[in-house]
């Protein structure tokens, strides 16, 4: 077993170089998934809190901003070099805190480095187009700049992954970052902050503001934020989106999602199968490219079911810290009943329940969120375990007829974040990959999550806003484009011009 992260220290803000404890007087319980106990508190902001950490960042920017982007990438390697050397530490935060089995996490905390490495590239992602002579005796050229005190809010389920996603771009690019990270896992937050002041950033150029809907909603509304960048639930990537776009900031929403597996007749069943446990159940199905439908082509269906069937009962559900740990806990209590809420419903809708993970218990571990891998069949379009998001193991495996149908199925429903097919038929993997209206597409790829230079990003409710989440997307969101045009006075023609400029 890898050592477990064990610390009881109540959790802070980290404003302007230092933790500052918060000035609300409230707190909330940080639990430990696996035994359900309360393992540390975490202290939640007020709105003086709000102004205290764009403050800092505020001051802090202009320096930043004014520095070259070689020496901002000095600082993003040296951080990098510190994050390598901190991976099992930040995993065994993640497995302690979300309950994601320790291998997992590592996982996480290396697709993180990835982008740390793209950032690294600041001096190429900055340079911007020149052309000389657009008119007699004129050049042209684009630079990018940073926008100023930008923001971060990022969800339980990747509390490092989805961080890197936003700070080190923002950063690179020169602005002054504000990371408000889950509630329900934030020590990860501070060992980044830890790390980034080690690696030399200067104070207030990257800060953690700890804290609830008070905290979002005063970085919302707060003039000096520029931009804010947010992944969880529809309903709130929504909200995020509405809100900060009618206080004049740009917004990056990604939102939720309902990921299928289309399984055509002539897929290899054996990979088959292993890709379906693996997106289905991995991270107990908390992520949002998890695959929570089977789309079953044919006769597939007969072929593939009872394997997934023997596959899910047999899963090995365990604390995350146990290195063969296939799954671990749900993060929360309330996560999980609302899991099994949906078990429910989906019995009385009428699917096949054929492996029920309600009311699972792991020996010597009695207390913990746990919940069973669960596989439905027969599930129609109009059920609700097909239509929402349940974020949990539970996988539905719906039957059609043909190709066709399985292509109509997926983009007609309102979520577009990943999906996958499995074939062995060239034709029909160009024709998929062509006609869905989704963002990521997988062939024979279960969980199509794109590299750190790709950008990461879907369709419809999956995201609100016009750019994906890193990669070159990402150096656009958090830059602003500037066009100069210029000439000297040897070249400039005597008398007032009052036509519009050309390139004659």
């Amino acid at each position: 077993m890898a050592t477990p992260y064990t610390s009881t220290q109540d959790l802070t803000h980290f404003i302007d170089g230092r933790a500052q404890a918060a000035t609300s007087g409230r707190s909330q319980a940080v639990y430990n998934p696996s035994t359900g106990a309360v393992a540390r508190q975490v202290q939640l902001a007020s709105q003086d809190d709000v102004n205290a950490v764009v403050a800092a960042a505020q001051a802090a920017f202009p320096a930043w901003a004014d520095a070259p982007p070689l020496r901002r990438a000095r600082v993003m390697f040296k951080f990098l070099e510190l994050v390598n050397a901190h991976k099992e530490q930040f995993a065994a935060m993640l497995t302690a805190e979300h309950g994601k089995v320790f291998t997992d996490a590592l996982g996480e905390v290396a697709r993180g480095i990835d982008i740390i490495e793209f950032a690294c590239g600041a001096p190429q992602l900055l340079k911007g187009d020149f052309t000389e002579q657009v008119s007699t005796g004129m050049d042209n050229w684009t630079l990018r700049q940073p926008l100023g005190v930008v923001a971060g809010i990022t969800p339980f389920n990747f509390p490092f992954m989805v961080p890197m996603w936003m700070a080190p771009l923002a950063i690179v690019t020169g602005n002054a970052f504000i990371l408000k990270p889950s509630e329900r896992d934030p020590s990860p937050s501070l060992l980044i902050a830890e790390l980034f002041k080690q690696a030399g950033l200067p104070d207030g150029v990257f800060n953690v503001l700890q804290g609830d809907k008070v905290a979002v909603d005063g970085l919302l509304n707060h003039p000096d934020v520029k931009a804010l960048s947010f992944v969880g639930s529809t309903p709130i990537a929504q909200y995020i989106y509405a809100t900060g776009a009618a206080n004049g900031k740009r917004v990056q929403a990604l939102g939720g999602a309902k990921n299928h597996m289309v399984v055509m007749p002539d897929a290899d069943i054996e990979q088959t199968v292993d890709a379906l446990i693996g997106a289905a159940y991995g991270s107990a199905g908390e992520r949002c490219m998890a695959i929570s439908v089977a789309v079953l082509v044919g006769d597939v269906a007969d072929k593939i079911i009872p394997k997934l069937a023997e596959r899910a009962r047999a899963l090995k559900i365990k604390n995350g810290m146990e290195l063969d740990a296939e799954m671990g806990p749900i993060v929360t209590r309330e996560a999980r009943d609302r899991i099994e809420g949906y078990i429910g419903i989906g019995v009385e809708e009428g699917a096949s329940l054929l492996v029920d993970g309600r009311g699972h218990k792991v020996t010597g571990y009695e207390n913990g969120f746990f919940t069973g891998g669960t596989l439905f069949d027969h599930v129609t379009p109009s059920m609700r375990i097909y239509k929402e998001e349940i974020f949990g193991p539970v996988l539905a495996c719906v039957r059609v007829a043909d190709f066709a149908a399985a292509v109509q199925l997926v983009n007609d429903h309102e979520y577009g974040n990943g999906v996958a097919c499995y074939t062995s038929d060239g034709n029909v993997a160009r024709e998929f990959a062509r006609r869905m209206q989704v963002g990521m597409v997988g062939i024979n790829v279960p969980i199509p999550v794109p590299m750190a230079w790709h950008g990461f990003g879907g369709w419809k409710k999956s995201l609100f806003g016009d750019m994906h989440a890193y990669g070159e997307e990402g150096v656009r969101f958090y830059t602003k484009q500037k066009s100069i045009m210029q000439r000297w006075p040897a070249s400039v023609a005597k008398g007032a011009e009052f036509v519009m400029p050309t390139s004659s």
